[in-house]
């Protein structure tokens, strides 16, 4: 089995990649080589080298190893909206396999390959397939991030029990602050610390910037 994270979110715009871009940074001071993958990214914009995506840009930028765009996001669209949908309008089916075979080049590169979904854990692919279904082709531990806003509890205890259901490996979550007047966020935490048996792996601070050695230092990972 190829080492690495599948990072998944309660719900999309809670700091997923933030929080993969700090995964990547934390290995890599623990002294391992990693790559970053975002296979799937809606909102992308058109340069001259093609299709780009902020947050796929971000994984490359920290990745220990430079590699081409095209294998770090193989399926790029421009709209801002549901992956499958823009898949749908560009007359784009998105495989899995395909997405396999370039996650399994990156990882000849490198000692760990962190893998950012899109949305949440049930955003549909294509008529047939979601994201887990993707993370469970790419057989790897699941990290969950937690975006701590209101209804966060509800959201976070739903992910956590459809990845345990599916059969992937819920490695731990990360709360991250995405909200910075959030009321209780610490009883929310606590709340949800007794109520995930997967261990918390740290509480990242609200940024308005992203700042990759403040997210990464409060990040605990353990291998």
């Amino acid at each position: 089995m190829d080492k690495g994270y599948f990072i998944t979110g309660t719900d999309t715009s809670i700091g997923k990649s933030w929080c993969a871009a700090a995964l990547i940074w934390k290995l890599r001071q623990q002294g391992y080589t990693v790559t970053g993958m975002k296979p799937i990214a809606s909102g992308c914009v058109e340069t001259a080298e093609g299709l780009r995506n902020e947050d796929a840009l971000l994984l490359q930028q920290l990745s220990s190893i430079p590699m081409p765009y095209d294998e770090i996001n193989p399926y790029a669209f421009e709209p801002a909206i549901a992956p499958h949908i823009a898949a749908k309008q560009a007359g784009i089916h998105i495989d899995l396999d395909v997405i396999k075979q370039h996650f399994k080049t990156l990882s000849t590169h490198s000692d760990f390959t962190v893998v950012e979904g899109v949305g949440g854990w049930q955003v549909p692919l294509n008529n047939q397939q979601t994201i887990a279904d993707l993370a469970i082709t790419l057989e790897l531990p699941v990290i969950m991030v937690v975006g701590l806003r209101l209804g966060c509890i509800n959201h976070a205890l739903l992910t956590a029990n459809q990845i345990q259901q599916s059969g992937s490996h819920l490695a731990g979550w990360i709360a991250n602050s995405i909200e910075p007047d959030m009321s209780e966020q610490l009883s929310n935490i606590e709340t949800l610390r007794d109520m995930i048996s997967a261990p918390l792996l740290g509480t990242t601070p609200y940024l308005k910037q992203f700042d990759q050695q403040q997210m990464a230092d409060a990040i605990n990972l353990k291998l």
